[in-house]
């Protein structure tokens, strides 16, 4: 059983930055694919980023494209989200999701683990 959780979100300024982590944990992750999404309050919850456990595979939704970077530790079973000049509209839970790398990556339906959540607040 894949255990997921998520850290680092918090209170922050418009133009402001967060690292999140995901720590992960349990069956080898060689054929997964680990994503962010966000939940806003009201809204559906939509995909953020997404890299490849193994390989070079990164996905982007186009509006956090140049501001946030995901990446992995495989030897921490760690994935990032960096997230630079933070907008207002970037206020959301944050979940970190893991998935087969042959389903589409973009889907939360393609994902079958889930962590808790954590919350980040952009203020104006």
């Amino acid at each position: 059983q894949v255990q997921l959780v998520e850290s680092g979100g918090g209170l922050v300024e418009a133009g402001g930055s967060l690292r999140l982590s995901c720590a992960a944990s349990g069956p080898t992750f060689s054929s997964y694919r680990i994503a962010w999404f966000r939940q806003a309050p009201g809204k559906e919850r939509e995909f953020g980023a997404a890299i490849n456990w193994i390989g070079s595979s990164i996905y982007y939704r186009d509006s956090v494209k140049c501001r946030f970077t995901i990446s992995r530790d495989i030897a921490k079973n760690t994935v990032y989200l960096q997230m630079n000049s933070l907008k207002p509209e970037d206020t959301a839970v944050y979940y970190c999701a893991v998935g087969s790398v042959y389903a589409y990556w973009a889907s939360k339906d393609s994902y079958q683990f889930w962590g808790q959540g954590t919350q980040v607040t952009v203020s104006s």
